[in-house]
């Protein structure tokens, strides 16, 4: 038998349906959002764990063989006990491409069309006369504009498809070949990107009308965009981060926003989340921040419950499992 305790408030019968798919899995839920939660007979159980705060120690779960995470990202995991441990961890990678390309694209689309100025204008309220709109309000041409797209797995290959199709030319940047190991959601590349490594970065940067970040938070991608990096960007240059604040030096971006170096900056992610109240960002005039919105999935609840269920499926046969995160390269 395997005991499997999730520590998220998924209903009775998500819990039903996943123990209904797997032949001899107990499920038990118990809430938490930290190990000492949970309580010390539990743990000493589990075999595999749900996830996304609770990473308890091999002392605390001797018996733990797996954790699947709820989350795209492991970067939160990489300072626990857990990480340190060989426990196999595996994610929900490959739930939020869609939605999440989507909210660049939107993005994209908001600054090609003005649309802060104009939820401006209507805030004041004021209808401007032609010159204004002719001249101020004029769209900027997407066809033909080049979106460079820092870290080309899933995401960013599902950016690069929407982005062809208004026009744009794609240049993804990833760290190397692709990973090894199955992955959900994973599919053939079809933009016809142009693809470069992390040494190209700058030239990638020299290159791009848009800068869209959805590479992982590690060790090599902390503040990957600092003030060498925006200095490499071309005047006018548009970012949207969707990955982790801490890729991005702030303080950097800010200068680079007020010299005009970044014309207009979305921002999803930030260092400190919340975004502090007194951050400069809720004001800056180039910049539109939401608040870590953009990997919400809809169907979410039905779509990790099919990667669970198969994860446990593979698992109970010994098999390879779906998104297993590599340690070495930290995601």
């Amino acid at each position: 038998m395997i005991n499997v305790c999730v520590t998220l408030d998924f209903d009775d019968d998500w819990l039903a349906r996943v123990a209904a798919d797997t032949e001899g899995v107990t499920l038990r839920k118990h809430l938490a959002s930290r190990t000492e939660d949970l309580p010390a007979d539990l743990l000493a159980e589990t075999d595999v764990l749900y996830t996304s705060t609770v990473f308890p120690s091999p002392e605390q779960a001797p018996r733990l063989r797996w954790v699947q995470l709820d989350t795209s990202g492991c970067d939160h995991v990489r300072h626990t006990p857990l990480w340190r441990s060989d426990v196999p961890v595996t994610t929900i990678g490959g739930v939020s491409p869609k939605p999440l390309a989507e909210y660049v694209l939107m993005m994209i689309l908001a600054h090609a069309h003005h649309l802060p100025a104009m939820l401006r204008l209507q805030d004041r309220p004021h209808w401007p006369d032609f010159d204004h709109r002719w001249n101020r309000l004029m769209p900027r041409m997407l066809p033909g504009a080049t979106v460079g797209i820092i870290g080309y797995g899933r995401i960013g290959q599902e950016i690069g498809r929407l982005a062809r199709a208004f026009g744009m030319n794609v240049i993804g940047m990833r760290r190397g070949a692709a990973r090894t190991g199955e992955r959900y959601g994973d599919a053939a590349d079809e933009t016809g990107a142009e693809v470069v490594g992390p040494d190209g970065l700058h030239d990638l940067l020299g290159r791009s009308d848009y800068v869209v970040l959805t590479v992982p938070y590690t060790d090599a991608t902390h503040h990957l965009l600092d003030e060498k990096a925006f200095a490499a960007t071309r005047p006018g240059t548009v970012l949207v981060n969707a990955a982790r604040g801490g890729v991005v030096d702030e303080t950097a971006m800010l200068s680079a926003l007020r010299s005009g170096r970044l014309g207009f900056a979305a921002l999803d992610v930030f260092a400190t989340e919340p975004l502090p109240l007194d951050s400069p960002l809720w004001k800056e005039p180039n910049v539109l921040v939401t608040p870590h919105v953009a990997g919400f999935a809809p169907a979410y609840h039905e779509q990790v419950r099919t990667l669970f269920t198969e994860n446990l499926r593979r698992f109970a046969a010994g098999h390879d499992l779906l998104n297993l995160v590599d340690r070495s390269v930290g995601y």
